[in-house]
C-alpha cells in the first residue's frame, strides 16, 4: 500500500510562521497542475502499489477549483490502482469553504476535509497574518458537517502572547461541533519567516516551554475526556477516524509526492521535486530531471523508525528492528532506554517501548538519544 500526496503551490498571503513553498501568484496555476498531470503519469511507470490515500496538501488546495481537483484525481485514478477504501482529502481554508464549495466538492470524489482553522481568536489569526476570522472559521465547520462526517480540524498552541486561559478557550469553542479528527501542533519559529524575525526584533516574544507544555498537557487530558485517541503526538482522532495519510508517514509505508517540493519514498529512496513553480514546470515539459534522491543507509532507516514510532500508539518494536536491522540495533535502544524508562518517560510492554505520558510531548528529544550515529 502507498499514498500519493499532491503539492498545491499557490496561497492568497503568507501565513507568519510558515516556510513550506508556495508562490501568491495564481496567474500560472493552470500551467503547474498541467505539469503535475504529466508526473502522475510519469510516476506511475514505476509504481504497481495499491494506493490507498490521496492527499491535496500545500499551499492552499481549496484555491484550486472543483473541476481542476477532479482532473488530478481522474488522472490517478487511471494510471494508478486504486483500493476499495481510498482516503482523499482535501486541505482548505475556512473562507474557501462557503456552502456552495461544500456542496461540489461533496459531489466529488474527496471524502475527508482537512481545515486549518489554527486558532478561534482573532488576534492570533491576525498575529499569524492568516486570510480568514474565527466567525469565517465557525460558519465553515457548520458547512462542512452538513456533507462531510470525515472531517479534521488543525489547531496551534503555544502562541506568543497566549496563555492558559486563551488556549482552554479555543477548545471549549471546538467543543460545539462532533469533530471526528484534530491535528493540534505547537507553533515552531522556523528559518525565513516573518515570525522569526519578529522574535529576532523582540517585536514578539515566545512562550517558555513550560507554558508551551502546560498547554499541550490541559489538551491532551481534554481530548481523552471526550474519548479521543492520541495516536500520533500531534493527532487527536475518534475511532475509525485515524488519517490514513497521516499513519501511513508513521507506520514507515511508501508515498508519491507530486508537485513543486513534494517529497517521495518508496523504502530505501527518498526524493524531493524542485522548489520552484517555473523550473519544476520547465523541467517537466522538457522532459528534464525535476528532482533529487537519496539512498538512505540502515542507520538512517533505523533513526527514522525510533523517532516516528516513539510519537504513536504503536510504539517501536524490538522484533522489527531486530528483523530489519538486526541484533546489534535491538541491543543499542534498549541499552540507552534504560535512562529514560528510569525516568518514567519510556516503558516496555510485549516487546514494544512506548513514550509514557510524561514523555510524549519530549518524544522527539528522547528518540534523537536512541539513534545510532554510526555503526
Amino acid at each position: 500500500m502507498a499514498g500519493i500526496y499532491l503539492h498545491i503551490p499557490f496561497c492568497k498571503q503568507a501565513c507568519h510562521y510558515c516556510n513550506f513553498h508556495f508562490s501568491t501568484s495564481i496567474t500560472n496555476k493552470h500551467v503547474v497542475i498541467n505539469s503535475m498531470i504529466k508526473e502522475v503519469e510519469i510516476k506511475s511507470r514505476f509504481n504497481s502499489d495499491i494506493i490507498e490515500s490521496i492527499y491535496f496538501g500545500g499551499g492552499t488546495p481549496s484555491l484550486l477549483s472543483v473541476s481542476e481537483i477532479n482532473n488530478l484525481i481522474k488522472i490517478i485514478y487511471k494510471k494508478f490502482k486504486i483500493s476499495e477504501n481510498i482516503e482523499i482529502t482535501l486541505e482548505a481554508n475556512p473562507e474557501d469553504l462557503t456552502l456552495d464549495m461544500v456542496k461540489k466538492l461533496s459531489l466529488s470524489l474527496i471524502n475527508r476535509l482537512s481545515i486549518g482553522v489554527q486558532s478561534f481568536n482573532d488576534s492570533e489569526l491576525k498575529m499569524m497574518n492568516r486570510s480568514h476570522n474565527s466567525n469565517q472559521s465557525k460558519n465553515c465547520i457548520d458547512n462542512a458537517l452538513k456533507y462531510f462526517d470525515n472531517l479534521s480540524i488543525d489547531l496551534i498552541y503555544g502562541m506568543p502572547n497566549s496563555n492558559f486561559r486563551t488556549w482552554a478557550k479555543n477548545l471549549q469553542i471546538l467543543e460545539n461541533w462532533e469533530i471526528n479528527h484534530i491535528s493540534a501542533y505547537a507553533l515552531t519559529v522556523e528559518s525565513n519567516t516573518a515570525l522569526k524575525k519578529f522574535i529576532e526584533k523582540k517585536i514578539i516574544m515566545p512562550l517558555d516551554e513550560e507554558e508551551v507544555y502546560e498547554q499541550y498537557n490541559f489538551m491532551y487530558e481534554k481530548f481523552l475526556s471526550l474519548n479521543y485517541i492520541n495516536y500520533e503526538l500531534s493527532s487527536f482522532s475518534k475511532e475509525g477516524y485515524f488519517s490514513k495519510n497521516n499513519s501511513s508517514y508513521w507506520l514507515g509505508k511508501k508515498y508519491i509526492g507530486i508537485g513543486p517540493s513534494a517529497h517521495s519514498f518508496d523504502g530505501k529512496i527518498r526524493s524531493w521535486n524542485i522548489s520552484n513553480n517555473s523550473k519544476y514546470v520547465k523541467q517537466i515539459i522538457n522532459n528534464e530531471l525535476f528532482y533529487q534522491k537519496e539512498h538512505l543507509t540502515k542507520i538512517d532507516r533505523y533513526n527514522e523508525y525510533v523517532m516516528t514510532g516513539l510519537r504513536t500508539i504503536w510504539g517501536v518494536s524490538l522484533d522489527h528492528i531486530e528483523e530489519k536491522f538486526g541484533k546489534k540495533f535491538s541491543y543499542n535502544i534498549i541499552k540507552k532506554s534504560k535512562k529514560f524508562i528510569d525516568l518514567n518517560m519510556l516503558e516496555i510492554f510485549d516487546r514494544k517501548i512506548f513514550t509514557t505520558k510524561k514523555g510524549k510531548f519530549l518524544s522527539d528529544g528522547i528518540a534523537s538519544e536512541l539513534f545510532i550515529i554510526n555503526c
